[in-house]
């Protein structure tokens, strides 16, 4: 077993598993996705630590959400295979990859559109065919790919994300984190005749994806 794999295997038992994620797809599509493909080779090193990674080579930083949270919010979302999944605020691809593993089709958006297309080239290279990714704005999403059965963030909002939300099917759900208030919250919101309901799930912390940050506000 090669040192990434064996480090997979370490993350998925010594971090997933022990955060109550049972869901047997998800825990496969972990240990069957290489995260390092997703990492610049001079951070490979670190690809499956417990941390949010940063993936940014440019000014504006984007990361790769720690391992545990990733594996709660997609067995949150219960991504059904039939399921269409737009994946927001990608970054390099890793979400977007795991969640081809579970469903149908993913459309995956980053506004870093040099990140875009390395996310785009990742997923190819492991022959994830039923993945596009799309250099657009996190709070606009995809509509043209949509509705969706399942809005999957890659980071967290400060505000509601009202683009997305009505990008959802009925019966569709949104899953990420909620720093809208204190302590932030993973949330999944669902749509249902109209209405949409949020429920907590449990407290987490994650980098705030861009373009879905709370205004600054005028301090005297």
């Amino acid at each position: 077993m090669s040192g990434f794999s064996t480090a997979r295997l370490k993350m998925v038992d010594g971090q997933v598993r022990t955060s109550d994620v049972t869901d047997r797809n998800v825990l496969d599509a972990m240990l069957t996705v290489p995260r390092e493909v997703f990492v610049p080779e001079s951070r490979r090193a670190l690809a499956y630590l417990d941390l949010d990674l940063d993936v940014s080579e440019g000014a504006a930083k984007r990361f790769l959400i720690k391992p545990q949270l990733t594996g709660k919010l997609l067995q949150a979302a219960e991504i059904g295979e039939a399921d269409n999944v737009l994946v927001v605020g990608c970054a390099t691809g890793y979400l977007a990859a795991l969640t081809a593993k579970l469903a149908r089709q993913v459309t995956a958006t980053e506004s870093d559109s040099a990140l875009a297309a390395k996310a785009g080239d990742a997923c190819a290279s492991l022959g994830l065919a039923n993945v596009t990714v799309k250099a657009a704005a996190c709070a606009e999403g995809y509509p043209s790919a949509g509705p969706y059965d399942v809005i999957i963030l890659n980071g967290a909002v400060e505000v509601t994300p009202e683009g997305l939300l009505g990008q959802l099917k009925d019966g569709g759900r949104l899953v990420g984190v909620s720093a809208e208030s204190r302590p932030p919250r993973a949330m999944i919101v669902t749509h249902t005749h109209g209405e949409f309901g949020h429920r907590a799930l449990f407290d987490a912390a994650a980098p705030v994806l861009p373009g879905l940050e709370r205004a600054a506000a005028f301090v005297f």
